[in-house]
């Protein structure tokens, strides 16, 4: 156990002084002040950067430098960057296919995704000094494609939090306030493209983790079905686990330049880089334009109620929507709490060993986990006693039904909740406008789903330690296997956003979850909604985030990031 700690230590120690003397090592143009060129290189959209490099106007390697030098101040600001690539992206960008659909442009990777040569540690000390052998099937794709990989950014160790922080790397911070998170865990992505050091990045998503990151920072991304995009290659802190499915998700700091990374991906034919992405070619969506959209609304999970500053970004665009003739219901679906039963033992099915299997001795974990770890080590019958009082006792029937499931499952329990998942996703089939349902009367069904990212706005450092019980509202369509996407939509206000003095929580989990809605502290912070579709339905997705987004601009309430 000493060895392991020791071993620990100097992992953690090395890797922090290899990230330092990499960025202290690169050439003085990269410590430079932006120049006018640089900002006008970051200004421009994905397919003016690409249209430029065509045309020979710009050259990647002028497009590298700005949006180097920008993540390397995002990174002093925020501490998002892991394997700070630049020096070897100098050649790749010399040597980029300039006739590609994403030709000269950046792309920053989640430190999972495999680039040969590179750690993707994902903050395990254990897996410190072990790079990769060969690039993944989507870095060779985006390499075939023009573009180039040039920073890897932050997690949390497990990938299972809200928040991204390890011993090897440290905490991020939120790009908009210091002391509260960017989300999890494509927490560094996000930041790069809140603070314009990157305008198209790879994350991905098991309960959330593009959408919440989009949603504290304020940027967008759509989270894909399952062999939609694609995974192959890349490292895991879970390999093998699909009761749950996780993807790969492009997330961007705009919306034009999210419909750009999907479409450019598609283009390359991404099922001939991976065996496990569907020929499904990019469509052409158009929106039904002879009748309302029909918009149901999800706006309470039955275990955490939105905060009065996620429930105005919602009403926002209910708002909008009805004023511009759209339809706009409440949402009639099976109990979100019985997904989040569902998915949360399905995910931790083997107790947790998985994830932990690379955890060495007295290595931190996040607070959430640490705590749902402990919980699977317990002897069953604690649990079960623990359960008992809070059901019978705190007469608190939500937060004792997932303690009392909270244990490493058999094999015949394991088969008996897939089979309880693929029953829950047959009563949410119907839910949908065009589902072919026997015994369903004309046009019922809505065209798209609208709810929260989250309860909250982004939490303070440390707040997982109860939010990962909290994240109904993205683990939902994860264990649904649905697409959604997640766009900003305003700020938090201090005055409108005010919890009422009426307000009592329900439950342990809501309690301990709005101890941190500190309305003052949080005033400025992004609020995102969530737009989510059928299976396999991005390109519906995109459509629907593009009309809200236009909707907004109309009224002139469209959201205004953070400045270049």
């Amino acid at each position: 156990m000493l060895w392991s700690y020791l071993s620990h230590r100097r992992a953690c120690r090395d890797k922090q002084q290899e990230r330092a003397e990499r960025i202290a090592s690169l050439k003085p143009i990269y410590h430079e002040p932006l120049t006018s060129q640089d900002k006008e290189i970051l200004s421009h959209s994905v397919s003016s950067l690409v249209a430029a490099v065509q045309t020979s106007s710009l050259s990647p390697s002028a497009i590298l430098v700005a949006y180097s030098k920008k993540a390397l101040q995002a990174h002093a600001q925020t501490n998002c960057l892991t394997e700070v690539m630049i020096a070897s992206a100098e050649n790749w960008a010399s040597t980029a296919n300039r006739s590609g659909p994403l030709a000269g442009v950046p792309v920053s990777l989640k430190d999972l995704v495999s680039v040969k040569g590179w750690d993707s540690s994902m903050g395990y000390s254990a897996l410190v000094g072990k790079p990769m052998a060969a690039d993944g099937a989507l870095v060779r794709l985006l390499r075939d494609a023009g573009a180039v990989p040039y920073v890897k950014t932050n997690v949390p160790m497990t990938m299972l939090s809200l928040e991204s922080t390890n011993d090897v790397f440290g905490s991020t911070d939120n790009p908009h306030k210091k002391g509260y998170t960017s989300g999890g865990s494509s927490s560094g992505e996000a930041v790069l493209l809140a603070l314009g050091a990157a305008r198209l990045a790879i994350g991905t998503d098991v309960a959330g983790s593009v959408r919440a990151p989009a949603h504290f920072s304020g940027v967008y991304s759509i989270k894909s079905s399952m062999y939609r995009f694609l995974k192959q290659g890349s490292a895991s802190s879970m390999p093998g686990q699909e009761g749950v499915p996780a993807t790969h998700s492009p997330m961007t700091r705009t919306l034009e330049d999210l419909e750009t990374f999907w479409r450019a991906v598609f283009q390359m034919k991404p099922w001939d880089y991976d065996y496990s992405v569907l020929r499904i070619p990019w469509r052409d969506v158009k929106l039904p334009e002879d009748r309302p959209i029909r918009w149901g609304v999800l706006w309470d999970d039955g275990v955490v109620a939105p905060s009065p500053a996620c429930a105005r970004a919602l009403k926002t665009v209910t708002a909008i929507l009805e004023k511009n003739g759209h339809e706009v219901v409440t949402l009639k679906c099976p109990s979100p709490y019985e997904g989040l039963q569902i998915a949360s033992q399905l995910l931790l099915a083997d107790g947790g060993k998985t994830a932990s299997k690379n955890h060495r001795a007295f290595e931190s974990n996040d607070p959430g986990m640490t705590s749902a770890f402990r919980g699977f080590r317990l002897p069953r019958f604690v649990m079960k006693l623990y359960a008992w009082y809070y059901r019978y006792i705190r007469r608190d029937p939500i937060y004792a039904g997932l303690i009392d499931s909270h244990y490493e499952k058999t094999m015949q329990e394991f088969y008996a909740l897939i089979a309880r998942r693929e029953d829950y996703r047959s009563r949410w089939f119907k839910v949908w406008r065009d589902a072919e349902v026997e015994g369903r009367q004309d046009d019922e069904g809505v065209d798209f789903i609208l709810t929260v990212p989250n309860s909250l706005p982004a939490v303070p450092h440390g707040g997982m330690r109860h939010g990962w019980k909290a994240c109904g509202y993205t683990f939902l369509f994860n264990l649904l296997d649905y697409s959604a996407g997640v766009m900003p939509i305003t700020h938090v206000d201090a005055i409108a956003d005010a919890l009422p003095r009426t307000f009592r929580p329900r439950n342990a989990i809501e309690r301990n979850y709005y101890r941190m809605y500190d309305v003052s502290a949080m005033e400025g912070l992004p609020i995102g909604v969530q737009i989510v579709g059928r299976r396999l339905e991005e390109e519906r997705v995109l459509e629907g985030m593009k009309l809200i987004e236009r909707l907004l601009r109309e009224a002139g309430t469209c959201y205004i990031g953070l400045p270049l």
